[in-house]
């Protein structure tokens, strides 16, 4: 900590870093502490290799989710707990981790570690960042602690208290933190017609992906008309979309004999809703992926890239991103002189935020795509694709090909993985520093469309 301060505070002598950098340093030193780790005889039953264990550290510290082996089997239990512990270190994340360590030294932390933190969590007053990290953390904990609690009641008549306790801790955080690392091969396929599992950690990724702002802001105010025009945003479209992906993904896949269509009408519902709300991030899944519909899969590949809310455990260009793209595209066909939002307008520079979230994700997923299909010839189009948006998006789910990619692949997906995580967060840093011209430039129209 002392270093730490010293990076950060000492203006001669020392290596001045950007806030992005120490960000994507702090990630990569997670994910290379997280490796050493994994690799220990003590930690694994030996089959693990050092890319398996680079790249389940990468997508644990991402909280993706994609993994080339099977973590129940090939990892021992101490290895288990250290992924379950950089699942837990991805979601808060690391300048969360370093301004709480900072703030138990000292009762107040810099104006530069204010602003890092600042640009971590997505908040735009240095006022507020410190409530807001507590609240991570909090409510994180909170959330984690009743997921084990109901999920250790719900494993008891099928294994004993020590083993039902740790599933139901590993599970809890795994979902609230959208991790979607799973100790059973099939992740939740045995549990589909458990309604109290299925669901519980369906609430828990849910609440996870809503967004720690927003829970702060339901908790502070207890009602609807209270609220913020950003809570009420976010949670307005993020019911809409599960709304509408339970109702595409039901009606597609109830006929479907490889996988709704042998349950009960119950089973059926709880599945469906379960696949409605799993792409905004978590990365589980209780059907096979690849058994889906295309037009379902196409549905869920949506889901994936546009994720959940900002300050979140989700991942994707964020819930918010996508509905100001979509209400900016009314606004201009209606001819309308300004965005409006529940009686609020919303300023152009956030639009153009949202466009350069949605312009970066998109390339990222373009350019991962097109490197997996040179290196997989033999692998189908819609698998590859399918792969590169779960990993740049960090949701982990698959079509049941990521054990079988080759090595060079499998770099691209943590480099997607590690891009995908990090881009935001560089993204707030350009966007929190403009740099203004004093020229003034002629206008000119430039033909789109």
């Amino acid at each position: 900590m002392k270093f730490y301060s010293r990076l950060v505070n000492e203006k001669h002598n020392s290596i001045n870093l950007s806030p992005p950098s120490l960000l994507a340093l702090g990630f990569l030193s997670f994910i290379v502490l997280g490796s050493l780790l994994l690799k220990l005889p003590f930690s694994n039953h030996g089959d693990v290799s050092w890319l398996d264990a680079i790249f389940t550290a990468t997508s644990a510290v991402t909280i993706t989710g994609l993994s080339v082996v099977n973590i129940g089997e090939a990892y021992s239990t101490f290895g288990q707990c250290i992924i379950m512990l950089l699942i837990q270190c991805g979601g808060l994340g690391f300048m969360t981790f370093a301004i709480l360590a900072a703030m138990s030294l000292s009762p107040k932390i810099g104006i530069k570690q204010q602003v890092m933190a600042q640009e971590a969590i997505g908040q735009t007053s240095l006022a507020h960042t410190t409530m807001t990290i507590k609240g991570v953390l909090l409510y994180s904990l909170f959330f984690e602690a009743i997921g084990t609690a109901i999920l250790t009641i719900a494993w008891l008549p099928q294994y004993s208290f020590d083993q039902a306790f740790f599933y139901a801790a590993f599970y809890s955080i795994s979902a609230f933190n959208n991790g979607g690392f799973s100790l059973f091969p099939n992740s939740l396929m045995s549990f589909s017609g458990q309604y109290m599992v299925t669901f519980t950690i369906s609430l828990l990724y849910i609440i996870g992906g809503i967004g720690f702002v927003v829970l702060m802001d339901i908790k502070r105010t207890h009602s609807w008309k209270k609220l913020s025009t950003n809570s009420k945003l976010i949670l307005s479209t993020i019911a809409g979309l599960n709304l509408f992906a339970f109702v595409i993904i039901w009606s597609i896949e109830a006929s479907n004999p490889l996988t709704l269509a042998p349950m009960s009408i119950g089973d059926q519902a709880l599945n469906a809703w379960f696949h409605a709300t799993v792409p905004r991030s978590s990365g589980f899944n209780s059907i096979e992926m690849n058994n889906m519909r295309d037009p379902a899969t196409l549905v869920t590949m949506l889901l994936m890239f546009i994720g959940g809310g900002s300050l979140s455990t989700a991942g994707g260009i964020k819930v918010g991103t996508f509905i100001i793209m979509v209400l900016s595209v009314i606004t201009f066909l209606r001819r309308s002189d300004e965005l409006r939002v529940f009686k609020h307008s919303v300023s152009p520079v956030t639009t153009y935020k949202a466009l350069a979230v949605i312009a970066i994700t998109s390339m990222l997923i373009v350019i991962g795509f097109f490197t997996l299909l040179i290196f997989e010839p033999n692998k189908t189009f819609l698998d590859l694709l399918f792969e590169a948006v779960s990993a740049a998006c960090t949701v982990g789910l698959s079509r049941g090909i990521t054990e079988d990619l080759q090595p060079s692949s499998l770099i691209t997906l943590m480099l997607l993985m590690y891009g995908g995580r990090l881009g935001p967060l560089t993204l707030a840093y350009l966007i929190a520093t403009p740099k203004k011209s004093r020229l003034s430039h002629p206008g000119t129209e430039i033909q789109v469309g």
